[in-house]
C-alpha cells in the first residue's frame, strides 16, 4: 500500500482500466447527512438494533415499522446526493465506471445518476409483500399509517435486508461476477468489517485488480488490500478524480 493523493494520476489509473468499478459503503454518504450504523455517531448507539431483525418485524410489524419510518423514510427519504455520489455518476458518464457495487440501502447513487448499481443489501426505494411477492415503489405507498399493506391484506416490508435475512441472490452472484471481471476496484466510504460483502475487494484483489481506497480513516483493507490510499474525505477526493477524468477525455 501507498499512500497518494495525485489526483491526476488516480484518474489516470481509472482511464486506463479496462473494467473499473466502485465499491461503497456508509462512508459515501455521510456528507448527504446519513449517519453511519456503526462507529461515533451510529444508529445502533441510538437504537436498539433488534427491531431491524426479521423475527421481530414478523411479531411486532407496527413497533418496527415505526422506527423504520422514522429512520429511513422521514429522514433519509429527503437526503440528495453528495459530490462524492456526482462524481462516480460523471465517470460512468465518461466510460470510466462501469458498475458501482453497494452496500447502502440510500438509493443516492441512482438519484446522482449512476445507472448501473447493484444494491447489495436492498433498497429503501421499494416495497415487497413477503405473502404474494408484489413490489411498489415506495413513493407509491402512503406512511400516513403504518404498517403500510399490501392490495392482499398483508405487511408491506422494505425491500432491503434484515437481520436473519440472506443476501439477495441476484445481487450476490452479480457483484461475485464483477469482482472476478474488474482490473480496479475504488473502494470508497467502508470500514471493511460487514459481512458477507467485504469480501468482494478481496476477491477482486485476488483476480488481479488494483484496489484504490478512499477513506479519511484507514480501514481493515488499507494494508492487507489497498494498493493505493487516499487519506480524504469522499466528496473531495472524488470531485477532484472526475474533475480529471474530464481533462482526460478531452
Amino acid at each position: 500500500m501507498k499512500t497518494n493523493t495525485d489526483y491526476t494520476q488516480i484518474a489516470t489509473l481509472i482511464s486506463k482500466a479496462k473494467y473499473p468499478i466502485a465499491f461503497t459503503g456508509a462512508g459515501i454518504s455521510v456528507e448527504s447527512g446519513i449517519p453511519p450504523f456503526r462507529g461515533k455517531g451510529g444508529l445502533w448507539n441510538k437504537y436498539d438494533p433488534n427491531f431491524l431483525t426479521l423475527s421481530t418485524f414478523h411479531r411486532q410489524p407496527e413497533k418496527s415499522w415505526a422506527i423504520i419510518k422514522e429512520i429511513f423514510y422521514d429522514h433519509w427519504g429527503e437526503a440528495d446526493p453528495n459530490p462524492a455520489h456526482q462524481a462516480l455518476a460523471t465517470l460512468e458518464r465518461l466510460g470510466m465506471m462501469k458498475a458501482i457495487i453497494t452496500m447502502n440501502i440510500d438509493n443516492l447513487h441512482q438519484k446522482a445518476g449512476s445507472t448501473h448499481v447493484i444494491e447489495y443489501h436492498g433498497t429503501i426505494g421499494r416495497m415487497i409483500c413477503e405473502k404474494c411477492h408484489r413490489t411498489y415503489p415506495t413513493e407509491t405507498i402512503s406512511l400516513d399509517q403504518i404498517p403500510p399493506r399490501c392490495t392482499c391484506g398483508a405487511v408491506l416490508k422494505p425491500d432491503f435486508i434484515f437481520f436473519e435475512e440472506g443476501i439477495p441472490p441476484q445481487a450476490y452472484q452479480e457483484s461475485i461476477d464483477l469482482a472476478q471481471k474488474t482490473d480496479l476496484v475504488l473502494v470508497v466510504g467502508t470500514t471493511g468489517e460487514v459481512m458477507p460483502a467485504c469480501q468482494i475487494p478481496l476477491l477482486a484483489k485476488r483476480c488481479g485488480a488494483t484496489i484504490i481506497e478512499i477513506n479519511p480513516s484507514e480501514s481493515n483493507y488499507t494494508y492487507s488490500t489497498t494498493d493505493i490510499y487516499v487519506p480524504q474525505k469522499a466528496g473531495i477526493a472524488l470531485a477532484e478524480i472526475a474533475k480529471e477524468a474530464q481533462l482526460i477525455s478531452k
